[in-house]
């Protein structure tokens, strides 16, 4: 039985709902200083995942491909447009935390976690790794560091960032049950690329959190679909 995805879920859900609760009485000075902070151990966490490339030419081709087809079916564009319904909808249900973001500013920070929550290199190898092995401790370890960095983010962005356990659920669910299928299919080369892939988007992210520099996070996402198998191609034919 599947555990770790339900529990990484729920550690954004509670501690979106939290943050948000306490946003008016935490000082402003402090909620400012920790948000960027979480861009921090993103990019840490990147660094150690694209030292284990293998073919340093594949995982740029691949962030390079993979952005030019977000950037054509509009990706980010679409999470943004999602990500302002959602805004929309629940800051009419929901109390809104004081210091309110531009709806710019809003999409820039959304965009971003969303993909940090969903998107990241530790949350889908964890979940693949649990779907062939089921040993959870992955995503469990990955889940203190959500519940705290959805806490923090969600004193700014309010209640919205809850809905992020929605597809950070569904998609770790989905490939822990295609695991199964996809794991046998690599090779040690291959996970290691996409690894370095992930670790791209991971340091992007935490670039765009910590107010660095907006790379279109969004529009890298299917860098990680195509990684693995120009991996194999590139070993076949070129080593």
């Amino acid at each position: 039985m599947l555990v770790g995805p339900y529990v990484n879920g729920a550690a954004t859900l509670v501690g979106a709902i939290a943050g948000a609760a306490l946003a008016n009485k935490l000082p402003e000075r402090l909620r400012t200083s920790l948000a960027p902070f979480f861009g921090i151990p993103s990019m840490v966490m990147a660094v150690v995942m694209i030292m284990k490339l293998s073919h340093l030419q594949v995982v740029v081709l691949s962030g390079i491909v993979g952005l030019i087809i977000g950037e054509l079916i509009y990706l980010e564009k679409g999470i943004g447009k999602a990500a302002a319904s959602t805004r929309g909808v629940i800051d009419r249900l929901l109390p809104v935390p004081k210091g309110e973001l531009t709806q710019e500013q809003f999409l820039e920070k959304f965009v971003a976690i969303t993909v940090l929550f969903c998107a990241s290199g530790t949350g889908i190898f964890g979940a693949m790794h649990e779907g062939m092995t089921g040993d959870s401790s992955i995503l469990v370890t990955k889940s203190i560091l959500d519940f705290f960095t959805s806490m923090i983010f969600a004193t700014a962005l309010g209640y919205s960032v809850a809905t992020i356990a929605i597809p950070q659920v569904a998609i770790q669910l989905a490939l822990a049950f295609s695991a199964v299928l996809i794991v046998p299919l690599t090779t040690p080369i291959m996970q290691a690329d996409f690894s370095a892939v992930g670790g791209l988007l991971m340091l992007a992210t935490g670039f765009r959190i910590c107010g660095i520099k907006a790379f279109p996070v969004a529009n890298l996402i299917p860098a990680l679909v195509i990684a693995m198998p120009l991996s194999a191609l590139w070993t076949r034919y070129i080593g």
